[in-house]
């Protein structure tokens, strides 16, 4: 697997060739740090810790700085990737040359959070008339039992929080590898707001 760590910029559209537009998600990669690198001799699995964005060590504690080696400043953001296909060291950068043969990406981040919301919104239900004097609108219905046990059972769709969740979007075709941007753009939407952090892999299905 390869992966790294990157940022959502935002939305736009290409054109290729033939004159057809594609809607594209673009993504920022800076370089990522590999801040350690596990064995399956010593921790029982291969994997490299990555990080991202430097901190300021007045604002890190000991504790969380004891994680990173020497020569590295502590990072905002890590991640940990199993299986790993690159060799890489502790130290290193690696930046978008990592997907140079990739064609499709696995997507993962926090998806925009929406609020308490009712089923309509949160689930798709129909809703009842719009009419006058239906009374029967944006209502979930009945939730319960008519008999005996007199609740509600578990995982009944109701209205609730929505938004707010680990989301990934598998299977994005990347359109354009731009190095000198430090850009990736790749066909469709990704979630989370802009400048929020993602999770990039190759994909796992293709």
């Amino acid at each position: 697997m390869k992966g790294l760590i990157a940022k959502k910029v935002g939305m736009t559209q290409v054109f290729d060739e033939n004159g057809n537009l594609t809607p594209v998600t673009v993504i920022h990669v800076e370089p990522n740090t590999v801040i350690a690198t596990k064995t399956q001799e010593k921790h029982g699995y291969s994997a490299v810790v990555l990080g991202l964005e430097d901190l300021k060590e007045s604002k890190v504690n000991k504790a969380y700085k004891g994680q990173f080696p020497e020569n590295v400043s502590p990072k905002r953001h890590l991640k940990e990737f199993r299986d790993f296909e690159k060799e890489v060291a502790v130290g290193d950068q690696i930046g978008l040359e990592l997907f140079e043969k990739t064609s499709f990406l696995d997507v993962t981040a926090t998806s925009k959070g929406k609020g308490f919301q009712g089923v309509m919104k949160r689930w798709g239900f129909h809703g009842g008339r719009a009419s006058h004097g239906s009374k029967f609108h944006r209502e979930a219905g009945g939730t319960g039992n008519c008999t005996t046990p007199g609740h509600s059972m578990k995982n009944i769709k109701m209205a609730g929080r929505m938004g707010s969740e680990r989301v990934t979007v598998q299977n994005l075709k990347i359109v354009k590898i731009d190095p000198e941007l430090k850009v990736v753009l790749v066909r469709g939407a990704v979630p989370g707001n802009k400048n929020c952090t993602l999770i990039i892999k190759s994909a796992v299905k293709k």
